[in-house]
């Protein structure tokens, strides 16, 4: 028997177990809060589960961004791009280490960088010397980039890849978990209570590289080291612990990592069923002109997003359009503002039709509501509602 459509229907919420609680429960039980051997442990079944050496979990994909640029050497007078269209931290993470940041305009049926239009922009800073330090694409909605073409560049051109996976744990790419480094040298998720799976905040960087793991590990902790065999001076005793270098408290506790450990092993179930969610999208709006966000040839998304474009909208429309499904309780929301056209980054020198694919999106989409318990009647809520509005 189908449920009641809730009053409001948020675009993302968590969703909580009883064994999510009783796991969290037992750290609060336990005699380590933070710093304890729960977060080792999640640390280890991340990285098992997407087929990587390594997971440093930090306590926001912000914070995993940062140490990632870090880890990989960026500072000044070196180049991040990234995606216009995604949240700030993607490209606010350059800016922290004192880069340069730019951006690659999108693929508008998937919303995920370009490939042709990185081509030409890397062909284009090779013959001027500017050419990027890091490249981070963005796997918007939890539809994977093309990552091979993305690793085949980076050899080509020298650049290091960090993979902005936040919105795509237990999604694939050629049937490979995204995650697993395959094609790049960090990849960081976000465990944010909207993401496939929450700590309530949290983040974690996997990598296959020792030395880039090692460091993260030690820009997370205050730039700390503990073991002897790594001091730069002999130990006066046990208690000695060095700081070699300049790091944060980015640390995550004991009570998050038990969440996302517990939540964790539902991840395949969570997957399936934002799929089947998708697809019951596509076959409500069917109808209507309006698309669907592709999930690209290759790829298992994860579906963060249920995004739809409407199809030669004005701006007045889209804006209607938006209201509306708000106004009738629908939590619809953009995803996302172009990051070159926010106020600080407008001081920086960018501006309007820099990256048009990009501005054309941002006229056009809409998440609708999609989150594990989303049920049936509420889709069809969400879906008459825009009938209304087309009508």
């Amino acid at each position: 028997m189908s449920s009641e459509p809730s009053p409001f229907l948020p675009y993302g919420r968590q969703t909580i177990t009883e064994a999510d609680i009783s796991a969290v429960v037992d750290v609060l039980r336990s005699p380590f809060l933070t710093q304890g051997p729960t977060v080792p442990a999640f640390e280890q079944a991340v990285a098992n589960q997407v087929g990587a050496r390594h997971g440093v979990a930090v306590n926001s994909a912000t914070s995993a961004l940062h140490i990632a640029c870090l880890a990989l050497g960026l500072g000044p007078g070196d180049r991040l791009w990234t995606s216009p269209i995604t949240f700030v931290a993607s490209a606010n993470c350059g800016l922290y280490c004192g880069a340069t940041v730019d951006f690659v305009d999108i693929e508008p049926a998937t919303g995920l960088m370009s490939m042709a239009a990185l081509q030409t922009k890397l062909e284009q800073a090779e013959g001027t010397g500017s050419l990027p330090t890091v490249v981070v694409p963005v796997h918007l909605a939890g539809s994977s980039c093309d990552m091979a073409a993305i690793g085949a560049l980076a050899e080509r051109y020298g650049f290091a890849v960090l993979e902005d996976a936040s919105h795509a744990i237990g999604g694939r790419y050629q049937g490979e978990p995204v995650g697993n480094c395959c094609h790049s040298a960090i990849t960081v998720f976000s465990f944010h209570p909207v993401k496939i799976i929450t700590t309530g905040e949290g983040g974690l960087a996997t990598t296959n590289h020792p030395l880039l793991a090692q460091r993260m590990a030690e820009l997370r902790s205050h730039g700390i080291v503990r073991e002897a065999e790594r001091f730069e001076r002999p130990a006066a005793g046990p208690w000695v612990y060095e700081q070699q270098q300049l790091g944060f408290n980015y640390r995550i506790t004991d009570i998050q990592a038990a969440l996302g450990l517990s939540q964790l092993q539902r991840l395949d179930e969570i997957v399936a069923e934002r799929n089947r969610q998708l697809q019951h999208y596509r076959d409500l709006l069917a109808d209507l002109p309006l698309q669907l966000l592709d999930v690209p040839e290759g790829v298992l998304s994860s579906v963060h997003l249920a995004v739809i474009r409407l199809q030669q909208a004005t701006a007045g429309q889209h804006r209607q359009v938006f209201e509306g499904l708000r106004a009738a309780g629908i939590g619809v929301q953009l995803h996302y503002s172009p990051v070159h056209l926010q106020p600080y980054y407008r001081a920086m020198g960018f501006a309007e039709g820099q990256f048009p694919e990009a501005e054309g999106y941002a006229r056009s989409a809409i998440s609708l509501p999609l989150f594990p318990g989303l049920s049936s009647d509420e889709q069809k809520k969400a879906s008459n509602t825009l009938f209304s509005l087309f009508t």
